[in-house]
C-alpha cells in the first residue's frame, strides 16, 4: 500500500507555522459567561486582525473546539447554532467562523491533542511552531499548550489573544507559560510571522 504524504489531499498546505483558534466558536450560553464574555469579546477582536495577517502568509488556521458533549456535533452545526439562534456568542463567531480552507478538529476533552487528529495534521503540515488563542488560558488554551510543549513545538502565546474567567489568573497563567513552557508571550502585533518571534 502506498502512503499519502497530503492526508488523502486533504492538508495540502505546507507550513513551519500554524495558528491554532480554541474554542471560538462558543455560544457563551453556560453559566457565568456573561464575564467570561466581556474578556473574549475584545480579544476575539484581536484575534480576526491576526487571522488576517497568517491567512495573507499562508500561514494554515486551525479551529480546535470542544464538541459541547454531544459526538454528533460539527463545525457546521456549532456555528449555525451560535449564529442562527442569536446567542451571547454570536458577535465572536461572526468574527472568527472558519473559512473554508481552514483546519477543523473537535476535541473531546481540555487538551486539543487528547483523542484527537491535531498532531497528525501539525506533523503533516510541518508544523513546529505553534501561535496559540482562544478560549480559556487557564484551562483548554493551557491543557493545549502543555500537550503542545511535551511534543516539542515552539510556542507562541499572543497575551491579547487569550483569555479566562479572571484577568489575574489568566496572567499568571500566561506568566506560567512562558516560565514553564517556553512559550513566547507578547501581543500579537509584535509577532514576525516570517520568524514566527516576536521583534
Amino acid at each position: 500500500m502506498n502512503k499519502h504524504p497530503d492526508l488523502h489531499g486533504n492538508a495540502p498546505d505546507k507550513s513551519t507555522i500554524a495558528l491554532l483558534l480554541i474554542d471560538v466558536i462558543n455560544d457563551f450560553e453556560f453559566e457565568a459567561a456573561e464575564t467570561l464574555f466581556k474578556h473574549a469579546l475584545p480579544a476575539a477582536k484581536t484575534i480576526a486582525l491576526l487571522k488576517k495577517r497568517t491567512d495573507k502568509v499562508g500561514i494554515p488556521a486551525i479551529y480546535i473546539n470542544d464538541n459541547f458533549g454531544k459526538w454528533r456535533s460539527d463545525f457546521r452545526t456549532l456555528v449555525s447554532h451560535c449564529i442562527d439562534d442569536d446567542t451571547r456568542g454570536r458577535p465572536i463567531v461572526e468574527l472568527l467562523k472558519p473559512r473554508d480552507e481552514d483546519y477543523l478538529v473537535l476535541k473531546p476533552k481540555q487538551s486539543g491533542f487528547y483523542s484527537t487528529t491535531l498532531d497528525l495534521l501539525l506533523k503533516h503540515l510541518g508544523a513546529k511552531t505553534l501561535i496559540l488563542t482562544g478560549f480559556t488560558g487557564d484551562i483548554c488554551v493551557l491543557f493545549t499548550a502543555i500537550g503542545a510543549h511535551l511534543r516539542d513545538y515552539h510556542l507562541i502565546v499572543p497575551t491579547d489573544c487569550v483569555v479566562s474567567q479572571d484577568a489575574r489568573e489568566n496572567e499568571r497563567i500566561l506568566n506560567y507559560m512562558e516560565r514553564v513552557l517556553e512559550a513566547g508571550t507578547r501581543p500579537a502585533n509584535v509577532i514576525d510571522l516570517k520568524l514566527a518571534t516576536y521583534r
